[in-house]
């Protein structure tokens, strides 16, 4: 949360309100508000995978809880591509108000509606190409083809009478795209003539030097992987990472073996894509996942979810030994992605787990099986030098990756008193290509646990850590209610203790001493004398034990 919450002016007529919900600070919740003339346009909705301090979380939604008393003026929301941490949100928006429009690409549209599908909402959408310009309320949206590890994402250029915003959505500068769709850098030049007010690009890999790697240097590398392995072979990967399957399935048909996928995201993303022509299915070559079994180990790919250590995917059940697919000498695993900054642990962990489960496990750091999806510096110094904007606020990645960004933007002459790094909530106001830091809105975490939506605090989170990592002790003490002296008790049970509850024999009397003060003072509600319990409780184990566990005191009044 913001240091400091500033109230914004109110908005005047004619200026432009650029207010970054999520993806400042972060890998993940990108989401951005364009508000002119009464008008929202929302660019992008997507959601934040929970790290480990936050146990028992889902998905970590964008905070649009500000958004709410203004939804009837949201005309629509633009969505660059079909990554999660783009639209994994849209559902949770929809149901504040099921009517507002999609922006998107085909497959981008198509992806969104297969989530949507499985939350009851149909969606009013709308399926842009780049080259293609909407006017949606007071905008006017130009869409740019940009290259990505995703078919068919989009940069957008947000024109109005305030200014020209140019949002890259993620993106690189593939020169050979296995789809031979190249970021439109004409596109650029052009928009740069005509005058960009506002860069808002993303950071990800703006630490990087020079250019990222082409995607098709991966393909011979799997080929090469799977031709050596002995027995089956399992890739992981996003479960949206389309370009990566398809180097799967084609170097499983070249080396004369099945691929089954594992996964529902997986499936379900992969037959979208198969059918609006998006990856193309090699004849023969998948294979339902229950028949798999039937196949020879060293004929079988396995393609599933999991590359970042979720502990519900599969190829963490596979480590856990809680998969049906039980993973044995000569298997070989091959970890398809990159690391998003905060999963390391967790993904070294599955990493180790199935290593002792004896696999040969590839991954990044030992072989070239990845390449991101984002522009290096590079590629981002040749956006500068092409565009020329007025102003640049970074967005898409942690506080490094923006510094990093904006730091380039001056490399290249851009003012740095015109260069603006924000974090959620930072509230822009563009005039006459003017843009001023107005406000802070105070934007949290919202949490999704279970069936659950924003209820879970950072207070809860606090306690589930307490149990996690110090245990919990109950007490129960039965008092009289007319004298205040103990009647029964107090007993003392523990969790996650190495100690025998035995121990607790030396603090009873102190409980009982504190207790009967109490009520030689008056003090004769249960709260009141549950606090003494936790107070005099909680000093001896910390003292004692060195522990901070969870209490939980209950006085009975009888």
């Amino acid at each position: 949360m913001p240091d400091v919450v500033i109230d914004p002016a109110p908005l005047e007529a004619g200026t432009l309100r650029i207010i970054p919900i999520g993806g400042l600070g972060e890998v993940g919740r990108n989401m951005t508000s364009y508000e002119l003339d009464g008008k929202i346009l929302i660019v992008d909705c997507g959601v934040l995978f929970p790290e480990e301090h936050q146990p028992g979380v889902d998905l970590i939604l964008p905070d649009f809880g500000f958004l709410k008393e203004r939804l009837d003026d949201i005309v629509g929301v633009v969505l660059t591509h079909g990554h999660e941490d783009h639209i994994g949100a849209v559902p949770y928006l929809l149901k504040l108000r099921g009517d507002i429009p999609l922006i998107g690409s085909q497959l981008t549209l198509a992806l969104v509606e297969a989530k949507l599908k499985e939350h009851r909402i149909q969606p009013y959408s709308l399926t842009v190409k780049e080259g293609g310009r909407e006017r949606i309320g007071p905008f006017s949206l130009e869409f740019i083809a940009v290259n990505h590890s995703i078919p068919d994402a989009l940069a957008v250029a947000i024109k109005t009478d305030a200014g020209t915003v140019l949002a890259t959505g993620d993106f690189k500068m593939d020169q050979l795209p296995l789809d031979g769709r190249l970021t439109d850098l004409r596109e650029f030049a052009r928009l740069g003539e005509e005058g960009v007010d506002v860069f808002m690009v993303d950071s990800t890999n703006a630490d990087v030097p020079g250019f990222t790697p082409l995607e098709r240097a991966i393909g011979p590398v799997l080929d090469e992987v799977i031709n050596r392995a002995p027995r089956r072979v399992i890739v992981a990967s996003f479960s949206s990472h389309v370009h990566r399957v398809q180097q799967v399935l084609d170097a499983a048909w070249q080396n004369h073996r099945r691929v089954a996928l594992l996964g529902r995201s997986m499936v379900r993303n992969m037959t979208i894509a198969a059918d609006l022509g998006y990856l193309r299915v090699p004849e023969g070559v998948l294979i339902d996942y229950k028949k798999a079994g039937n196949v020879p180990d060293d004929e079988i790919v396995y393609m599933s979810t999991g590359s970042q250590g979720e502990p519900m995917a599969v190829l963490s059940r596979m480590a856990n030994r809680d998969h049906q697919i039980e993973i044995g000498e000569g298997d070989t695993v091959i970890l398809a992605s990159s690391l998003i900054p905060g999963n390391e642990n967790a993904v070294y962990r599955v990493i180790d787990g199935l290593t002792k489960l004896g696999a040969n496990v590839v991954h990044k750091a030992n072989a070239k099986v990845h390449v991101s999806g984002h522009a290096a510096a590079g590629e981002l110094l040749y956006c500068y030098n092409i565009l020329k904007p007025k102003n640049v606020l970074p967005i898409h990645g942690e506080y490094r990756h923006l510094f990093a960004n904006a730091k380039l933007a001056q490399d290249t002459g851009i003012p740095e008193k015109n260069t603006f790094i924000g974090e959620n909530g930072s509230v822009y106001d563009l005039r006459d290509g003017v843009l001023k830091v107005v406000g802070q809105l105070d934007l949290g975490f919202v949490y999704v646990d279970g069936s659950t939506v924003g209820e879970i605090t950072d207070a809860d989170l606090k306690d589930r850590r307490i149990l996690a990592e110090e245990g919990f002790i109950s007490v129960i003490v039965v008092v009289d209610a007319t004298t205040g002296e103990v009647i029964t008790g107090p007993e003392i049970h523990a969790r996650g203790f190495a100690e025998d509850d035995a121990v607790f024999e030396d603090v009873k009397p102190k409980i009982i001493a504190a207790l009967a003060e109490a009520a030689q003072n008056g003090v004769r509600d249960s709260r009141g004398l549950q606090q003494i319990v936790r107070r005099t409780l909680g000093t001896w184990v910390s003292r004692r034990l060195r522990r901070r566990p969870m209490l939980v005191p209950l006085v009975i009044e009888a």
